[in-house]
């Protein structure tokens, strides 16, 4: 029987991994992104063949309970040069296929994009998916090695992934804005672009993503607008010595040489 979520002292695990090593919590994630959306009228989803759960250059992060049996959220980490282009370049290339080399220019030292940010209802409210799973895709981004980090994002969350560093990219679209995935919504392109460093991280933000950074493993006890969570953060990233950035870069370049327009369904943040 899984643990059902302690509203007065709610305890998550926060916890990272390549898509390839765990086919089924991926499929869990799938499972509670899937029903998220449709809560909310969106039935054309991106990788609606969820071609991402085989590509080795993506890395998942789930929020869920300390038994493993419940995913209340997660997020996503594609790395340019993966099996796929990235969401974004899926997203958007058919409005501006300048978005190819823009994301070459940031892939020539390692770049990419998080995507798939969700969380349940259950356990709204308590800064998961507006801060905590941000915080922690900054996070593995070094762990992993990328300089940079683009997101694909919905009006909601442009602030919480600015604050992190983030800022507008207004070289594609409509100055970094495309009416997606449909008409009546806009979703805004932005990027991090020194993922080590984080210069314009706010320095709360900054300290706290550092904080994680040194230990990858650890119990926190995190607060939102006074509520509180128990997070464990699980985001040190099993198997990652069979993980190749140079490789996968050499596979980024060979990508952008064969580009072309590409048509897919929506995935932003």
């Amino acid at each position: 029987m899984s643990e059902s979520l302690n509203k007065e002292k709610p305890e998550v695990r926060l916890r990272a991994f390549r898509a390839i090593d765990e086919p089924d919590t991926c499929a869990r994630f799938i499972e509670g992104h899937t029903h998220v959306l449709t809560s909310i009228g969106v039935t054309k989803v991106s990788y609606s063949k969820n071609e991402w759960v085989n590509n080795p250059a993506v890395f998942v992060m789930v929020v869920e309970s300390l038994d493993r049996a419940r995913v209340y959220g997660g997020a996503r980490v594609h790395v340019a040069g993966g099996t796929e282009p990235l969401p974004i370049e899926q997203a958007t290339a058919a409005m501006d296929n300048g978005v190819f080399e823009l994301i070459w220019k940031y892939a020539q030292r390692g770049t990419g994009e998080l995507c798939g940010l969700w969380n349940s209802r259950e356990i709204a409210g308590y800064g998961v998916g507006s801060i905590f799973l941000i915080r922690a895709a900054v996070a593995i981004s070094y762990q992993i090695g990328i300089q940079s980090l683009f997101a694909l994002c919905a009006p909601y969350t442009v602030k919480p992934v600015a604050v992190v560093g983030m800022q507008l990219e207004s070289s594609i679209g409509q100055k970094g804005t495309f009416y997606y995935p449909k008409l009546d919504l806009i979703a805004t392109t932005m990027l991090l672009k020194d993922v080590p460093e984080l210069s314009v991280a706010l320095e709360e933000e900054k300290n706290a993503i550092f904080k994680i950074r040194e230990n990858l493993n650890c119990i926190r006890e995190e607060e939102l607008r006074g509520k509180k969570i128990t997070i464990h953060y699980e985001i040190k990233i099993p198997n990652l010595d069979q993980w190749d950035l140079q490789q996968t870069i050499a596979n980024a370049e060979s990508n952008f040489l064969n580009a072309g327009v590409s048509n897919k369904e929506w995935d932003f943040i």
